[in-house]
């Protein structure tokens, strides 16, 4: 049997990658597929934690000044932290149904829902072989939960970000909707930033390059694909 090349990784979800085909929201079958596909890498004894956006329920940035409601931006940002919450407790619950044993652990203490984020515990937690999902991004407003998946990522010392998207890599442009985009197999640190790519937002990009912490981007919507990553297959894009 094929051993996994990465033995702690970070999950990179986006709000987007759990809607589905709906247009906001929640769909059940893709919290399925996802939860057995962890499950999947969780028996090859790869410890998971996972970093969750909220962009299917309420997104910060797009609401404020001209792109929305006008909000205050801190504000926006914090009803964007609580939406994490949200996809959070959905993902657990299909989670624990699969039969994997989780912590939802947050960046903002609500004590009846989650436990507060203490880096040692949540290391503790991934020795002892359950899932960590980390909710309501840094706690601070103004930071993406691109910047949250990179830190908690170092944090606990984890071998590889590994973010789900709806193509199967990086391309020079969004290959949905430009015909002849072109896809990396492989890119640095510094060609993203310089070239403005849309892996993660420079903040996580420039953390990630300061500690020298790949980033594997690849397509969720193919079932198997997570464990074909922690396999070390060719999938995706690499920035290293």
């Amino acid at each position: 049997m094929a051993k996994p090349i990465y033995k702690r990784i970070v999950l990179k979800l986006s709000g987007e990658a759990l809607q589905g085909r709906k247009s906001h929201g929640i769909e059940h079958s893709v919290l399925v597929s996802i939860s057995r596909q962890i499950k999947e890498i969780r028996d090859l004894n790869v410890d998971v934690a996972i970093v969750l956006g909220a962009g299917n329920i309420f997104r910060g940035q797009e609401n404020t000044g001209s792109l929305g409601l006008d909000m205050d931006r801190a504000v926006a940002d914090y009803m964007g932290m609580l939406a994490t919450m949200i996809n959070g407790l959905a993902l657990q619950n299909v989670l624990e149904d699969t039969g994997v044993p989780t912590r939802v652990m947050t960046a903002i203490e609500i004590q009846k829902i989650a436990e507060p984020y203490i880096r040692r515990r949540a290391i503790r937690h991934l020795e002892k072989g359950r899932v960590v999902i980390f909710v309501a991004g840094t706690g601070n407003p103004y930071f993406t939960t691109d910047t949250a998946a990179a830190l908690r990522a170092m944090e606990i010392h984890a071998d590889v970000i590994v973010k789900a998207t709806k193509v199967d890599g990086v391309y020079s442009a969004d290959p949905l909707k430009v015909k002849n985009a072109k896809k990396f197999d492989q890119l640095k640190y510094i060609d993203v930033l310089k070239k403005g790519l849309k892996v993660m937002d420079a903040t996580a990009v420039s953390l990630c390059m300061d500690n020298k912490l790949p980033i594997v981007v690849f397509n969720l919507n193919k079932e198997g694909n997570i464990k074909r990553v922690v396999l070390g297959k060719k999938i995706g894009t690499v920035v290293s």
